[in-house]
């Protein structure tokens, strides 16, 4: 199992007084990010920092071993963003087959106090944070202070989660609303879930709005004859790793492939829907944020006017949405908001 640990990026001439760091990550079905902070400079500035391949390691605690060990830093306390629903203290990754408990944690790794917080409830927490550079703004909007926001994530899974303001702040609240039934809109959508209804008992939204809803509708453009597949395609899919970012890649290149374009646009449109339902189940008035790791890499697609279009197509409700501030989040605000709380749980919770 690799790392890369050569890859820890290291703030030059890091120092912290000894037993005053956290450990935060960001713990998703295919990459989970570590990081050590320390409260003098703040959750913006790790001391030390990597991404690991989450499948390659059996369990969360020997990747915090391994890390640790490359640092050379000794934490006290960790807090981890988890992509799956948090309970009593307890999760099991959506997407991993790791069953994650704080105090089991706090026991393997020696530490003060483990916290566990679903993933989209740490990205709500950053989200009031963010500045100017951490936003691409996909439609300006007109936001009403102090209403709900919304967040929408697109990753391994489909993470979605709500912001509202009690009066001094915002307060995050997660969901699994990535779980719930996949509504298709169009007779393309409809053939959607009819391909897909063969394979899963359950056709939920991130079946088809995730890195592997993507790949799942290339398949079904594919096998529904709505374009040839390359046989350079097919054999590099085959081969990939990654086969979701190598679709987005080859529908976004200057020359696109016809299959993959389309699938991707198809994915987008989806995206657009869904994140049109739950700004109006929420009301976000105050905007709706697009997280995860897909936005980031395919922001032309989402610029091209196909996601508005489906994001406003809600019949009598078009011109609420029309007025709801989009962005695309730039940077990995699940870590940001697992820092942000351990931060604020550490400074609750002085060492004597």
């Amino acid at each position: 199992m690799t790392s890369s640990l050569d890859h820890i990026r290291a703030a030059p001439h890091a120092r912290a007084r000894p037993g005053c760091l956290l450990l935060a990550g960001d713990i998703g079905g295919t990459k989970t990010a570590l990081a050590v902070y320390s409260p003098d400079r703040g959750p913006r500035a790790p001391l030390a920092q990597c991404e690991f391949p989450s499948t390659k390691y059996p369990s969360l605690a020997a990747m915090v071993r391994e890390f640790l060990t490359g640092t050379g830093f000794t934490v006290e306390r960790a807090s981890f963003a988890v992509a799956g629903p948090v309970v009593a203290g307890s999760s099991q990754v959506t997407n991993l087959p790791w069953k994650l408990d704080e105090t089991e944690l706090t026991r393997e790794l020696g530490l003060a106090s483990v916290h566990l917080l679903n993933d989209l409830e740490a990205i709500g927490g950053a989200v009031a944070t963010l500045e100017a550079p951490d936003l691409h703004p996909v439609n300006p909007g007109e936001p009403v202070p102090r209403t709900a926001r919304a967040v929408i994530a697109p990753g391994t899974g489909l993470g979605e989660a709500f912001l509202i303001h009690d009066g001094t702040g915002y307060r995050a609240f997660p969901s699994e609303g990535g779980h719930a039934t996949f509504a298709p809109g169009n007779d393309v959508e409809v053939g959607l879930l009819a391909y897909l209804r063969r394979k899963y008992q359950h056709v939920s939204v991130e079946r088809v709005c995730s890195g592997p809803g993507l790949l799942n509708i290339y398949h079904y453009l594919r096998d529904s004859g709505h374009g040839p597949e390359s046989a350079e395609l097919a054999r590099a899919l085959a081969a990939a790793e990654h086969a979701p970012a190598l679709i987005g890649g080859a529908a976004l290149r200057p020359d696109p492939d016809p299959l993959c374009r389309a699938a991707l646009e198809l994915f987008v449109s989806i995206l657009g829907s869904e994140a049109g339902n739950l700004a109006l189940k929420v009301l976000s008035l105050g905007g709706l944020y697009l997280a995860g790791g897909i936005p980031p890499r395919i922001l032309p697609a989402l610029e091209d006017g196909r996601f508005l279009a489906a994001f406003t197509a809600k019949g009598r409700m078009r011109e609420l949405l029309a007025r709801v501030p989009v962005f695309v989040v730039s940077l990995r605000a699940a870590l940001l908001g697992a820092a942000l709380t351990g931060l604020e749980r550490m400074a609750a919770t002085p060492t004597d």
